[in-house]
């Protein structure tokens, strides 16, 4: 699939949304003390950036229904807040040493301050959903609230069907089961509830918020596929360490593939090494996994995978959308399928 100019009104886009967001968010991170035990830290993972994709798709979804930026803004950065948040916390859980090109929080502050700080960001992002009462009205504040916390439950529980496969070496796992997991633990806040609050905003909670799931879902997916590709085959832009999800032990889609294509002597040596906790896991254990990876194409299956879940989100914007009138906002929307799987 590929949709000429895709990169363009993208990245145009992310860029405006992702600078208003930034700006916006800027005004709750605290200047005080302890600054350098706690506030510092909350604010590291917000300024070093990022694609914005997640406060961006809510602005484009609100304004794709006449809504202003102003309108979701708050509710863009309550969800840039909650990514970064759940950053801190994922890396601990992972062991990961790198995030956008840095060491982890944990890495350079230790576990407990880096897990007060998540913390301290999850609760932040309360602030600017309260303000919404504001702007858009009691009612619509609490939907987004409502929403919010769909959003929460759905994401803890991926995150702790992952963690618990790597933690108890759970390898009887397939496509679908992925897909499950996937969809809880990164759809939901990465395009599904970003996508649902901004098409409340921009309705004023007119609209059927159902299909918004399905593409949701779709294009999520798509993403964290090849999210997990890159981790594989990703080149020096790639702001996490290569190969980290095989050092963790991570359930990926190429890994599922390779697994069980695999001999009964090639499983008995994966299970093996996914037993292991990740420190003990040597270079050479990783090495013999991306090699089995590799015998099986397992690579080229994720990508029809992910490519293929790319046109399904594409169908279901072009039905959820057919009848609103063009605009900026709307060809970003349709173009995000196609950069989820052609960025780098």
């Amino acid at each position: 699939m590929n949709i000429n100019g895709a990169p363009n009104v993208v990245s145009s886009l992310m860029h405006e949304y992702g600078e208003a967001t930034h700006t916006a968010l800027n005004r709750y991170l605290p200047r005080k003390e302890p600054g350098r035990f706690l506030y510092d830290l909350v604010a590291d993972y917000p300024r070093r950036g990022g694609k914005m994709m997640r406060p961006s798709l809510c602005i484009a979804a609100a304004r794709i229904f006449g809504a202003q930026i102003e309108d979701a803004l708050e509710t863009a950065v309550a969800i840039e807040l909650l990514h970064n948040a759940l950053l801190i916390h994922d890396d601990i859980e992972d062991g990961s040493e790198k995030r956008r090109g840095e060491p982890t929080l944990h890495m350079l502050h230790g576990v407990p301050l880096a897990i007060n700080a998540g913390d301290a960001l999850t609760l932040m992002a309360l602030e600017p959903l309260l303000h919404n009462r504001y702007t858009l009205g009691e009612q619509l504040a609490l939907r987004i609230i409502e929403e919010t916390q769909r959003m929460a439950r759905a994401c803890a529980e991926g995150q702790a069907m992952e963690l618990g496969w790597c933690r108890y070496n759970v390898l009887d796992i397939g496509d679908a089961d992925y897909l499950d997991m996937v969809l809880k633990k990164t759809c939901w806040l990465a395009t599904i509830y970003p996508l649902r609050v901004g098409a409340l905003i921009g309705s004023r909670g007119s609209v059927d918020l159902e299909p918004f799931v399905r593409f949701g879902f779709f294009l999520g997916a798509a993403f964290q596929i090849q999210d997990d590709l890159l981790n594989l085959v990703a080149d020096e832009r790639y702001g996490k360490e290569l190969n980290g999800d095989l050092c963790e032990g991570k359930r990926t889609l190429m890994l599922i593939d390779a697994f069980r294509r695999s001999t009964d002597e090639e499983r008995d040596c994966a299970t093996r090494i996914l037993a292991l906790p990740r420190e003990r896991r040597t270079t050479e254990d990783v090495c013999w996994l991306r090699t089995l990876i590799h015998k099986y194409e397992s690579v080229e299956y994720a990508r029809r995978i992910a490519n293929e879940l790319a046109g399904a989100a594409l169908h279901e914007f072009s039905l959820l959308s057919a009848e609103l009138r063009d605009s900026r906002e709307k060809a970003f929307l349709e173009r995000m399928p196609s950069w989820v799987i052609e960025r780098q």
